[in-house]
């Protein structure tokens, strides 16, 4: 298993809130419902994304993601200001300049604006996740990052514009792994893009060496991996995969393991009833104690302390 589809297994949307806006300009929505992954993108027109004094240019069909929970607004002039047309909150719920619910720009499902034959067309997503391994991707990306129309792979996005207007059993499931499609390509497509930087775990990915090594880690963390496995699995010695893995991803091969294996562990932790002792030897530890041992070093708390802390450390 690659590295990105490891750690995109643990982000998965689920109940995300989509939705159209049609307008004329000027106009402008603002964004405060506090999610972890916002995307957008206009299916006509363009618009520009104002997240406090930067404004990032969106042109048709580009996709942006906008990364934390930050409120931000979207115009289709930055200069002119225009009042906002709603202001979605963290409920989902849109309200108008009086604070009131809007349900007077209703034009629809999953629909809002000022009339249906509008000049601009937006499609926003968005989602919260928890947890260490989506801190560890949404940690490595900018605050904001457009993909433009002509640097897309896949056609995910207008599988999404054909499908939000429907109304039948299962929707909610279908748009939510559409718009894990559209942010997984983005990502991808994002990564690729000349002058990004990427996070050394996805760049490794492609190297003979070290990919093969963290390819291993991130389909058996519970396996019992020493830097001489890793490297006979990669078929150098051990001295190269330690030198080449450092060198790309800045910690050696046995360090980045521990902190994988932590990551998983702390999500089992937070979702599910499984014991100290079975998440242990789901992640490679031989017990309970020695898991709560490293546990303790990396977070600063106890695994039992960690499940039942209102707010994680």
């Amino acid at each position: 298993m690659d590295t990105l589809t490891d750690v995109l297994n643990h982000i998965r949307s689920s109940g995300a809130l989509l939705g159209r806006t049609l307008a004329n300009p000027p106009w402008s929505a603002t964004f405060a419902e506090r999610a972890s992954l916002s995307l957008v993108t206009m299916l006509h027109g363009q618009a520009w994304i104002v997240d406090g004094g930067e404004s990032h240019r969106l042109g048709s069909q580009d996709i942006a993601v906008v990364v934390g929970p930050a409120p931000f607004a979207v115009t289709s002039d930055p200069e002119a200001s225009p009042a906002p047309m709603y202001v979605q909150t963290e409920a989902g719920v849109c309200l108008d300049g009086a604070g009131n619910t809007a349900d007077s720009i209703a034009l629809g499902i999953r629909t809002c604006g000022t009339q249906l034959d509008a000049d601009d067309t937006m499609l926003t997503g968005s989602f919260t996740v928890t947890g260490r391994v989506a801190d560890r991707l949404l940690g490595a990306l900018p605050r904001v990052f457009v993909v433009p129309r002509a640097a897309q792979r896949t056609a995910a996005l207008q599988l999404l514009e054909a499908e939000i207007l429907r109304e039948e059993p299962g929707q909610q499931a279908i748009l939510d792994r559409l718009l894990d499609l559209v942010l997984v390509g983005a990502l991808r497509d994002w990564f690729a893009l000349p002058g990004t930087k990427a996070p050394g775990w996805y760049r490794a990915s492609s190297d003979p060496v070290v990919g093969t090594a963290l390819a291993a880690i991130h389909d058996a963390p519970h396996h019992p991996w020493t830097i001489e496995l890793l490297a006979r699995r990669a078929h150098v010695s051990r001295a190269t995969l330690a030198r080449r893995f450092t060198a790309l991803l800045g910690e050696p091969p046995m360090s980045y393991l521990t902190s994988w294996r932590l990551c998983v562990a702390a999500d089992l932790l937070e979702r599910d009833d499984a014991t100290v002792e079975s998440v242990a030897r789901e992640v490679g530890y031989s017990g309970a104690y020695a898991l709560s041992t490293a546990f303790h070093r990396e977070y600063g708390i106890r695994p039992s302390q960690y499940r039942r802390a209102p707010v994680r450390p």
